[in-house]
């Protein structure tokens, strides 16, 4: 996994929880999902470069 992808990966991961926390805040069910969807992306991400390396390997 590259640098710039563990960084793009954790990005999302912590931009998606700010978002799923201030529609909590908020009470705003549209940024709650965009949160989590930024989330599940990272986590995505995260586990395709794990494949990626696995085959490289």
């Amino acid at each position: 996994m590259s640098a710039e992808d563990k960084i793009k990966a954790a990005t999302d991961k912590v931009v998606g929880k700010a978002k799923e926390a201030a529609g909590h805040v908020a009470n705003n069910d549209k940024l709650v999902a965009e949160g989590k969807a930024d989330q599940t992306k990272g986590n995505i991400r995260d586990a395709a470069e794990n494949v990626k390396d696995a085959f490289t390997k």
